[in-house]
């Protein structure tokens, strides 16, 4: 049987995959005084995120198939262009594997947006959440944005905590149907000018 029959996605599609960028910058790694380990993108993390955010919100909120693109499309975009002078992509690690995610996106004029925030479910309530977006808020700091944005959903109280926490204030709201499900979605503002 010759291999040239046989349809190949790679040789039979029009795609022309771009590469994405990689962080030129120094991997940054941290360990806090649990073991939890706090790094920079590599190889996997992309595909990961897509996964495990697609998987815990259909199995804790019953969001559909179509949850997985809307993460996927801007986050893909996000790598492609990913400019480590303005954005970030922390990944956290407990006993070799990962438990979290978070990225700050440059939304252009002064603002960022804060993405992709999730945290395993064994691993919440050990602060990991509110460390990321603490990380967060200090490089959007260091970056000298103006302000952070960040969307999330009326009834994942734990996050919204987290954002309280780190001063975020609810600044508007939305009724959506997405996802499968009819649900309030929810903007928080962080301003780093005052």
């Amino acid at each position: 049987m010759s291999l040239e029959n046989i349809p190949c996605f790679d040789r039979d599609v029009d795609f022309e995959p771009k590469p994405m960028k990689p962080n030129p910058t120094k991997p940054e790694i941290n360990t806090d005084r649990a073991g939890v380990v706090y790094r920079s993108r590599k190889s996997g993390d992309i595909g990961h995120i897509v996964c495990r955010h697609g998987v815990l919100y259909a199995q804790e909120y019953g969001f559909d198939e179509t949850f997985d693109l809307y993460v996927g499309k801007p986050l893909i975009a996000f790598a492609e262009n990913f400019d480590p002078t303005k954005e970030n992509l922390w990944m956290v690690e407990r006993d070799g594997q990962i438990v979290g995610s978070m990225a700050i996106v440059n939304a252009g004029n002064g603002l960022a947006q804060l993405r992709w925030l999730l945290v395993e479910p064994d691993t919440r309530g050990l602060g990991i959440g509110q460390s990321l977006v603490d990380k967060g808020v200090a490089f959007c700091r260091a970056k000298k944005y103006d302000s952070i944005f960040l969307w999330t959903i009326d009834y994942l109280a734990a996050a919204k905590k987290i954002y309280m926490n780190a001063g975020f204030r609810k600044t508007d709201q939305k009724a959506s149907q997405v996802w499968g499900q009819t649900l309030t979605e929810e903007c928080w503002e962080l301003d780093l000018q005052l």
